[in-house]
């Protein structure tokens, strides 16, 4: 996992379950309640400057259209609210299917998200920001790591990894 990624939990019990919920269960009420707490932990964490941008981690289309939504997305958009940080949703996108990383090997994991994201034409790139990747769960870091190597391409310099479970 990366040195600059930040999990709010670790990713059992309860924490585990709500998760699990929210993305396979389609329990998007838990979203909210997802955020809150992560919301009261990172104004613990002091990270409340106004000068984040917050990202989440995209969906390949397909997968987002069979699910309905984007867990990251969800919570994302409710954390960036309460802490009063810029959210872009629509940044970076996924424009290759993959496999589900759940089950795959560390190895298997990496190689799976190579070169799966870019950058929205559509949308320019805020510089002035430091970017807060965001996802629901990392394993091994390697959709994070995926998605910073496409925001440093275009001189990004300040970039963090948020999840809410590791």
């Amino acid at each position: 996992m990366r040195r600059d990624a930040l999990s709010i939990f670790k990713y059992e019990g309860v924490i585990r379950k709500a998760i699990i919920a929210l993305k396979y269960k389609y329990s998007t009420e838990i979203a909210k309640e997802l955020a809150d707490i992560c919301i009261r932990n990172l104004r613990l964490m002091n990270l409340v400057t106004k000068n984040y941008l917050l990202v989440p981690i995209p969906l390949h289309w397909h997968r987002q259209n069979i699910r309905g939504f984007n867990q990251a997305e969800e919570v994302g958009k409710l954390i960036a609210k309460g802490m009063n940080w810029r959210y872009e949703p629509n940044l970076l996108v996924k424009k290759i299917s993959t496999k589900p990383q759940v089950g795959l090997r560390s190895s298997t994991r990496r190689e799976n998200l190579k070169g799966v994201f870019s950058l929205n034409s559509d949308c320019p790139v805020p510089k002035n920001y430091s970017h807060i990747l965001f996802d629901d769960v990392a394993t091994t870091g390697s959709t994070l790591m995926e998605a910073t190597k496409v925001l440093k391409q275009v001189g990004v310099k300040k970039i963090l990894g948020l999840t809410i479970a590791r």
